[in-house]
């Protein structure tokens, strides 16, 4: 029996409707869309990370190897034990809090930050081991689980237009669209774009990776032979003043001990209040996030049950738990599952034979940063402003004549993008759902459940936006 045959056969590819050129083309799809990754957390994370004896250039390459380990070990784990097309890594949004919130503005070691990171982690562990993650999603409300995916598609939207400059921040309207006409990354961008659009509308096999990999021809084409300006070279080369920094990508720093262990120091001289309150916040987030995404991603790819739920939801939930304990050990911020798995659902990929290629791209990435790198910000967001759009189609399952699902599935659609947050946008029509059905007289509608988490969720948005934490 061949390697195909037997992969086939271990991930019941046939059994899925799918087979392993399908899967392989979204596993590939997959990691094009979210290896950026592996550049920026490191970049993220260096600003809070200062290890002694040991230059910047030094830690953001250990970062970067740290990034690569747990996101690969995370993405096995959910390939050989939950069998499903997710993939995993270090979560945007998350990393910023460990760097910016927790660290440099609270002032908290990052070997502390790590600590909690990992104390998370394992509370994650525990808890999904004896299925209270598991009973607490299946607790979402209907109109929440049917709505995330539309929510999860206008955020994919809205990150990759801004990723590629079409739409820039704006002081006076918050956002605005960018100067396509002479910011020549944006045009390039918008040109990939629309072949993308025109490629998947006939139906090609892999249009995305199709799509991304032209535009980045292109975009290197532009700039070697002098047809645009250095605006095009991806973000990822460029260092303070412009200059470019290949030294970061061309010999990866592979010796991260001065990482491994290192949250067992920060274990030492907490103050409990703040540390709890650290802790809190990372675990709110990253249930609700990886939750969100999970349901999202499984309604586009029509793995939900008539419930609304993901059948055997615990095992994709373990390996987000193995993945955030391994990321603390080895020196990076909480691992979540990656709303950019809809590109390779979108592509047909069906089984844990998906995030197993994801996966192995990711080792193979070890020693293939400088191809990696070579993917420009305008090329790889093309993945997410397609997917974002297919996942609209979300909208239609939602009830607008049900004022409680309205009410509920429109939050948690909005606000989800408008504070950059799938967690928050969940939140949102958590709390909604049974306020509505107690003002419409439907109150066993409601189950005891959904009031205590409504409750919950409205301490963790005070506590977040109270200031407590920094």
């Amino acid at each position: 029996m061949g390697l195909s045959e037997t992969l086939e056969e271990y991930f019941g590819v046939a059994e899925h409707g799918s087979d392993v050129g399908t899967e392989t083309v979204a596993g590939v799809t997959t990691f094009l869309a979210m290896s950026y990754i592996i550049l920026v957390n490191p970049f993220i994370l260096a600003e809070a990370i200062d290890v002694s004896g040991y230059s910047e250039l030094q830690v953001i390459q250990m970062i970067a190897i740290g990034t690569i380990i747990a996101s690969a070990v995370a993405i096995l784990v959910m390939a050989f034990y939950a069998n499903r097309p997710f993939a995993l890594a270090p979560g945007m949004g998350l990393n910023a809090f460990f760097a910016y919130t927790v660290v440099l503005g609270m002032g908290i070691p990052w070997e502390t930050a790590l600590a909690a990171v990992f104390v998370e982690g394992i509370i994650f562990i525990a808890i999904t081991a004896v299925g209270a993650r598991e009973y607490v999603i299946r607790l979402f409300p209907e109109p929440v689980k049917f709505a995330v995916g539309a929510g999860i598609g206008i955020f994919l939207l809205f990150i990759g237009l801004l990723e590629m400059s079409i739409v820039i921040p704006d002081e006076e309207t918050a956002v605005a669209l960018g100067g396509i006409a002479t910011n020549p990354a944006a045009l390039l961008g918008l040109l990939g774009l629309f072949v993308t659009f025109v490629l998947w509308a006939r139906g090609v096999t892999g249009a995305i990776i199709v799509g991304i990999v032209a535009t980045t021809v292109l975009g290197w084409f532009a700039y070697f032979t002098g047809l645009a300006g250095t605006s095009v070279l991806p973000a990822a080369l460029v260092g303070e003043g412009g200059e470019l920094s290949f030294a970061v990508v061309s010999s990866p720093q592979y010796d991260i001990s001065p990482l491994l262990f290192a949250f067992v120091d920060g274990l030492q001289d907490v103050d409990p209040f703040t540390f709890t309150l650290v802790v809190f916040t990372f675990f709110f987030v990253d249930f609700f996030d990886t939750a969100g995404t999970l349901i999202g991603v499984s309604q586009f790819g029509g793995f939900l049950d008539e419930d609304g739920n993901l059948p055997d939801i615990d095992r994709p939930l373990m390996a987000d738990a193995i993945g955030t304990t391994v990321g603390a050990i080895v020196g990076t911020s909480t691992v979540t599952t990656f709303i950019e798995s809809s590109t390779g659902v979108e592509e047909g990929g069906k089984t844990g034979l998906t995030a197993l290629v994801v996966g192995v791209l990711f080792i193979a990435s070890l020693v293939l940063i400088p191809v990696i790198a070579m993917i420009p910000a305008y090329a790889s967001f093309i993945a997410l402003v397609v997917v974002g759009i297919i996942m609209l189609q979300g909208v239609l399952d939602v009830d607008w004549h049900d004022p409680a699902w309205a009410v509920s599935g429109g939050l948690t659609i909005t606000i989800m993008p408008l504070t950059y947050s799938i967690a928050n946008g969940l939140a949102a029509g958590i709390i909604a759902y049974p306020i509505i059905k107690a003002a419409t007289g439907e109150l066993e509608d409601v189950r005891l459940g959904q009031w205590l988490m409504s409750v919950v969720l409205v301490g963790y948005f005070y506590v977040y936006t109270s200031g407590m934490l920094g």
